[in-house]
């Protein structure tokens, strides 16, 4: 089965063709970082033109690239939710026209499902029930995948996602955006252990997160340290902050593991990629006698094969949907 993929959440146009959910035929991307570099961080308006712009012109390379005729095409999968609401619009509706033309199913994927299903591409062999650490700009959630598509969230951030607060941090130690990769580089030139920042716990939800804590901290001491003229060791901050994020989830999510009963293990989203969260989990798992399963970098961000792959399986339990599908900035990973 050919599912012809749509990703447009946030600021990267993806369009994919996935055979089986597990086969990537063609994987099509255009980021819009460079624009939004401009402002620091991603303007929702701009975002929304520029996968006007983009998706046309992107889905025709991503079927010529999977060698691929539109008759070839069995379904499309849309990212429906969470996202910036705008730009998720672009995408539900393009694929919509799609579906409707080729008179094919269109089948509603939630994005941090999408993410968690990136996995499936590339370890043949995972299947659930496992536990996932879902860790994006928007998105910082516990989820235990009993099967495909029944998913149950056991832990979640109470404010700030993961990566936005890398993103934040970054661009205190003017560092360009997206802010990610270029703080893990930075912190890799220190050991840390040179700054105290905040380990926030949630009172009565012990796997729960908060990270605006640790966002602000950053934030003073970098402020501070410029009030005064004092030099500020930007690489040991780096680090110390990847560093306090990874002492948030890594043992969150090992409880987590061993209170449902998992022996497997996977991270998903961007920010699974910084090295300091995927040495930690690597370190934990080996203690516990888990198996880890960690998405090469380039399945880590945003892309439409994840789209492609989870979509498979939506298909397969019957979740399709009409030309009445709307798009929604929230929605629960369960729904």
């Amino acid at each position: 089965m050919k599912i012809l993929a749509f990703e447009s959440s946030c600021d990267e146009t993806a369009v994919a063709v996935v055979e089986d959910g597990r086969r990537v035929l063609s994987d099509a991307i255009a980021s819009q970082a460079d624009m939004h570099a401009l402002y620091g961080g991603v303007v929702p308006e701009i975002a929304s033109r520029k996968h006007v712009e983009a998706i046309a012109a992107l889905t025709e390379k991503a079927l010529a690239d999977a060698n691929c005729a539109r008759r070839d095409i069995d379904a499309v999968a849309v990212t429906y939710a969470p996202g910036l609401i705008g730009a998720v619009l672009v995408g539900l509706s393009f694929a919509k026209s799609v579906a409707y033309a080729l008179g094919v199913p269109l089948i509603p994927v939630h994005h941090v499902r999408g993410h968690i299903a990136a996995n499936y591409l590339a370890f043949p062999e995972l299947e659930p029930p496992f536990l996932a650490l879902a860790i994006s700009g928007g998105n910082t959630l516990i989820v235990d995948v009993r099967d495909y598509t029944d998913m149950h969230i056991l832990g979640a951030t109470r404010d700030d996602a993961a990566g936005e607060c890398f993103d934040k941090a970054a661009r205190v130690l003017g560092l360009p955006y997206p802010g990610g990769a270029p703080l893990d580089k930075l912190a890799q030139g220190s050991q840390g252990g040179v700054y105290k920042l905040p380990h926030a716990a949630v009172s009565g939800a012990p796997l729960d997160m908060s990270f605006s804590g640790l966002k602000t901290a950053v934030v003073n001491l970098a402020h501070h340290a410029e009030q005064v003229g004092e030099e500020l060791d930007r690489a040991a901050l780096a680090r110390d902050f990847a560093q306090a994020v990874s002492d948030t989830l890594v043992p969150r999510a090992m409880e987590a593991a061993r209170q449902a009963g998992r022996k497997v293990l996977c991270a998903a989203g961007g920010v699974a990629a910084n090295s300091v969260i995927r040495g930690d989990l690597e370190r934990a798992c080996a203690r516990e006698g888990c198996k880890l399963y960690l998405p090469p970098l380039k399945l880590c961000g945003d892309n439409g094969a994840m789209i492609g792959a989870q979509g498979y399986y939506e298909y397969l339990a019957g979740h399709t949907a009409g030309m009445d599908l709307n798009a929604y900035a929230t929605r629960d990973i369960g729904e």
